[in-house]
């Protein structure tokens, strides 16, 4: 006894069904959902943004192909899309307020600084006898410029033939309520807008800025310092920096 068995064929030249292309718009899916939820908590906007980047271009390709026939999950890959698409802006949005937190995390630090050291507003263009003031307590004098004779037998450097020497007397004094330690102070002289150079003999220079280590509340502690000026000059303006956290302060002398 035979048996009959039927065979069913695709017709000859006709093109075999192909799968259903679903790749791309599943991966869209799971990486817009992981992009959007890591753009949530801002701070993670360094993987929001790659992830979410990667979700738009899978969700507009698999988009495509879902429209051409060759994927079925058109729905996925949209969300996908849409997804991608939030974690982007979410990644935007993380990016501009990290910014501005750090930099306000910034301005509040050197706001402090500032607090502790200097303050700007009280060390420009002071005269002779004002003080400049700093928030840690340092307070910085100078003197009325008075005129000094150079002894060529102790002249070490600084001085030119036919100018004249202004000496000022710079203090420091300690208003704080505890101990200033090592004030390192530095300077840097005009006359007339040209540089006038700090005249060293054997009291005066640079070897001889010989604070007080250590100033104790209410202990002040003074050095004399000269300076080189052409004979025609009217001014002295002396930058002086205390120290190296503070602020320099500024006066302009008259001569």
């Amino acid at each position: 006894m035979s048996q009959q068995m039927n065979y069913q064929q695709a017709p000859m030249g006709a093109p075999a069904p192909q799968a259903a292309r679903n790749g791309l718009g599943v991966a869209a899916l799971v990486l817009g959902i992981i992009g959007f939820l890591s753009g949530l908590p801002m701070f993670l906007f360094w993987l929001a943004g790659p992830l979410g980047l990667l979700a738009l271009i899978f969700g507009i390709v698999g988009t495509g192909r879902a429209k051409k026939g060759q994927a079925t999950n058109k729905g996925a890959a949209i969300t996908g899309t849409v997804l991608g698409a939030l974690a982007i802006v979410l990644a935007i949005v993380g990016v501009i307020v990290t910014v501005l937190v750090v930099k306000g995390a910034a301005d509040t630090a050197a706001d402090e600084i500032k607090k502790q050291t200097g303050s700007s507003n009280s060390v420009k263009d002071l005269k002779a006898g004002a003080a400049a003031k700093y928030n840690n307590g340092l307070q910085v004098t100078v003197s009325k410029p008075s005129p000094y004779t150079v002894n060529p037998n102790t002249l070490i450097d600084g001085h030119t033939n036919g100018n004249k020497a202004w000496k000022v007397t710079v203090t420091i004094k300690n208003t704080g309520s505890k101990d200033y330690t090592n004030p390192l102070m530095t300077t840097d002289a005009e006359a007339d807008g040209k540089k006038a150079e700090e005249v060293g003999d054997d009291k005066h220079g640079i070897l001889h800025h010989d604070f007080e280590k250590t100033l104790s509340p209410n202990e002040s502690s003074s050095v004399e310092m000269v300076f080189d000026a052409p004979p025609s000059a009217k001014e002295l303006e002396l930058k002086i920096t205390p120290d190296l956290m503070l602020d320099p302060a500024n006066w302009k002398l008259t001569l």
